[in-house]
């Protein structure tokens, strides 16, 4: 039976998601308990990668198992294990082919941004000082959904096949003292949304006019693009799949 585990995270302790050679990931972490938990060997499959540092307070990883669980009380025995950045939300038991990455019809992510030093935030936003035009970054992140190839937003090694995403929703919101951005589309490529953040952030900086986003992903080059902004700053939040998926 296959089972899919809603979790969230804390990223700061870790060298992101996937396994690396000599650096702790949550999924090393994740499979190492389960597999404790359920005494045999578990391979987690997820909804996508969140690079070193960056925050999830939703994500969605599949697993394998030959027998049926109860899966409250493997939800509360993994929740016992799991250091306390890494929280079980529910498990579920879903349609044997159903795949966690392949199956997700869109994900959200977050950008905190805060402008004035916070004793309590600096592990949770990115403190910038200098003054932003949030109306010039909302109208050059509107500019987003008109294109679908992202090259320019993208890690110059990568092994994916196209650079093209569908982006339905690019906005900024000022939240009491904090600057969010909001992003939502049908997928995501590495780095894509520090990389973003950081070439509309030089637009609100006034470095660039509204324009430039267009000469930016026109250029299909990352070098064009502006700097990758801090990983603490960055939170996937959302991961919407067909209704379907759950077995009754």
């Amino acid at each position: 039976m296959r089972y899919f585990i809603e979790l969230s995270y804390f990223g700061k302790a870790y060298h992101g998601w996937q396994n690396q050679p000599n650096s702790i990931s949550v999924q090393e972490v994740l499979e190492d308990r389960l597999s404790k938990v359920l005494r045999t060997s578990i391979e987690v499959v997820a909804a996508g990668r969140t690079d070193a540092g960056v925050h999830a307070k939703q994500m969605f990883a599949h697993f394998d198992s030959e027998t049926a669980l109860d899966v409250l009380e493997l939800q509360y025995k993994l929740n016992s294990m799991l250091p306390k950045d890494i929280a079980i939300a529910e498990i579920f038991p879903v349609n044997e082919n159903v795949h966690t990455r392949f199956d997700a019809l869109s994900r959200s992510y977050e950008y905190h941004i805060i402008q004035e030093k916070d004793a309590f935030s600096f592990d949770y936003s990115w403190l910038l000082k200098k003054k932003l035009d949030v109306d010039k970054m909302n109208q050059a992140g509107k500019a987003l959904k008109e294109y679908s190839n992202f090259k320019c937003f993208s890690k110059s090694r990568t092994d994916v096949r196209t650079y093209n995403c569908r982006i339905d929703h690019a906005e900024w919101k000022i939240e009491g003292r904090k600057l969010v951005f909001y992003i939502t589309a049908d997928r995501f490529l590495r780095n894509m949304v520090r990389a973003i953040v950081g070439t509309l952030v030089e637009i609100g900086q006034n470095k660039y006019p509204v324009a430039h986003i267009h000469e930016v992903i026109k250029s299909e080059d990352r070098g064009e693009a502006g700097a990758s902004v801090p990983a603490h700053g960055l939170y996937l939040t959302r991961i919407e799949y067909p209704e379907n998926i759950r077995l009754n």
